[in-house]
């Protein structure tokens, strides 16, 4: 018999990053009445995107610029695809939450003035390593959150009226299955990793930028609950530091290193200075011959050198380990750069759920927040904490209007259709020990859906480019890989957690091929390098969304929101 952790809150969150500790903040300060239970795949105070810390914090309204500068920025960025309403929203609380996180203890750099120090006209320089700790003990003090640790959500749980009701999921450290009842519900997990095959193979394959423990969990659970998701064709591919896969914005705003190929050439304004085109540089300079490709730091003071090696202390001690092993720091010689592998997120691109000015999803009773949140591209770290705020401050409207429409106490309990004992059994019976072996592990699979979404889905062998063919090729191997992975059985709670993931991971690789193919442009260079398509056509000014109905996905065209 399997041990059951059961729960009933008010308000469900899943995920304690950035957006989920803002969202128990916000409950924990405007609705102290309400319970909460907070649901952390890892443990609170290292989790998350924030888990290693940041030297900066990259979205803020500095003096003499407005919120509407920031959304101008970022529709730029994203050519025009974005929603407007959410990322105007957003920029108008920029400050404010950059305020509170100050006021728990994050150090924000000031000059002699006692002005905030900023690097660029967005960003503010700040001593980072610590704001996952901060965080995490604020929810802590919080007297209505109930955090649990170590529990892997794997499904939303829905009521007769298709209202979300909760989730469930497993409890790694007790080798139990959760189970927790809601009457809203905020997904607050990170965006998708490890859908294609990694800069670094083999045991160094979680070498990555994006955090490996990142599946699509919450696009997942989100699809299979029929919640409409938009812009996954909008992929994610960072433009890093060689070996390390180190950030480059600290070098590039922090410096002002300029990239240069291997001629000294600053090639840069040939292409054009979007996140996606300085992606886009590199891979068309390296595919001419011009590479490999580096940012110029040769050259810079003993004193910026220094203050690099401290910031990257803050966020990626890899790339400070890297300059005192070899003994090329970065004044003596440049820092070679590549692109990661693509991803999907919310966080930098407009990838996520579809949603509302609240935060609703298409599902009553489900916000989203943060990376899995569609719409609002270039959140960061402090657009994050604000869709945790508006999801939190939506939900306890949702659960208010909730109850003022129910008759008595009894009517106000969650229902959900499906039952602890229907949870536990199917989760028994993928614990069972096949009478056969196996023909096949939950890595070899994982390692085949890369290979098949790196050659045929446009990854790194493939210089981000595909064709239709192509991604036709992609989606059969896909879908044949997923009905491998339905036999894949478990020994232990470990081993469900891996069939879980990689079950996650394919669900969304089946979406995003056919965003992929449903856009027949080329907007964004490398994030989107339809070769069938290699020009931007003003008939695609609009959104790619899609539901899941009856395991197909059904793709929708939307028009521009402003």
């Amino acid at each position: 018999m399997l041990n059951v952790i059961e729960k009933r809150a008010d308000i469900l969150i899943i995920g304690g990053g950035a957006a989920g500790c803002f969202a128990a903040l916000t409950l924990a300060k405007e609705a102290p009445n309400l319970s909460v239970v907070l649901l952390e795949k890892a443990g609170l105070k290292r989790s998350g995107c924030l888990a290693a810390g940041v030297n900066a914090l990259n979205a803020y309204i500095t003096p003499g610029h407005v919120p509407q500068d920031y959304v101008d920025y970022a529709s730029n960025d994203a050519d025009g695809i974005v929603r407007e309403d959410l990322l105007l929203q957003m920029s108008e609380g920029l400050n404010e939450v950059t305020q509170e996180i100050e006021n728990l203890g994050l150090v924000i750099f000031k000059d002699k003035d006692g002005n905030y120090v900023s690097r660029g006209w967005r960003n503010l320089k700040i001593n980072g390593e610590n704001i996952k700790p901060i965080l995490a003990n604020a929810v802590r003090a919080a007297k209505n959150v109930d955090v649990l640790e170590h529990v892997n959500v794997v499904d939303l749980l829905k009521d007769t009226n298709g209202h979300a009701a909760g989730a469930w999921g497993i409890a790694l450290r007790e080798n139990a299955v959760v189970y927790v009842r809601s009457n809203a519900v905020i997904c607050a997990t990170g965006g998708a990793a490890g859908l294609y095959r990694p800069n670094h193979p083999g045991a160094a394959r979680h070498s990555m930028w994006y955090p490996p423990f990142n599946t699509g969990s919450g696009y997942a659970m989100g699809l299979r609950a029929g919640a409409e998701m938009t812009s996954f064709e909008m992929r994610f591919i960072a433009l890093r530091c060689k070996d390390t896969i180190a950030p480059t914005g600290t070098l590039a705003q922090g410096v002002g290193a300029p990239q240069v190929n291997a001629r000294g050439e600053r090639y840069q304004d040939a292409y054009g200075n979007t996140t996606s085109e300085r992606l886009y540089a590199v891979v068309s300079e390296n595919l001419a011959g011009r590479g490999p490709c580096y940012l110029e730091t040769q050259g810079i003071t003993e004193e910026q050198e220094t203050s690099l090696e401290k910031a990257y202390l803050n966020m990626a001690p890899a790339q400070t380990m890297k300059w005192r092993e070899t003994g090329l720091g970065p004044r003596t010689a440049n820092v070679a750069v590549e692109g990661t592998e693509p991803y999907v997120v919310g966080g930098h691109t407009a990838s996520g759920y579809w949603v509302d000015k609240d935060r609703q999803t298409t599902v009553p009773g489900l916000f989203a927040a943060g990376d899995v949140a569609g719409g609002c591209p270039q959140k960061y770290v402090t657009g994050a904490f604000v869709e945790g705020k508006i999801a939190a401050e939506g939900a306890v409207a949702f659960v208010a209007q909730s109850i003022e429409h129910t008759q008595n106490e009894q009517s106000r309990d969650p229902s959900p259709t499906e039952s602890v004992n229907d949870v536990a059994a199917k989760v028994q019976s993928l614990l069972t020990t096949p009478s056969e072996p196996l023909l096949f592990t939950v890595d070899a699979l994982e390692e085949a859906m890369q290979q098949t979404m790196d050659e045929y889905a446009g990854g790194i062998s493939t210089s981000y480019r595909y064709t239709e063919r192509q991604l036709t090729l992609a989606a059969k191997h896909i879908e044949r890989i997923a009905k491998l992975a339905a036999t894949l059985r478990a020994t232990d709670f470990y081993g469900l957690l891996k069939i879980f993931e990689l079950q996650e991971r394919l669900l969304v690789c089946k979406v995003l091929i056919e965003h992929l193919k449903a856009r027949k442009e080329t907007r964004w260079h490398s994030f989107a390098e339809n070769l069938d398509y290699p020009e931007k056509n003003p008939a695609f000014e609009k959104y790619v969304n899609s539901k899941l109905a009856n395991g197909k996905v059904e793709i929708i065209l939307r028009e521009l929101v402003k």
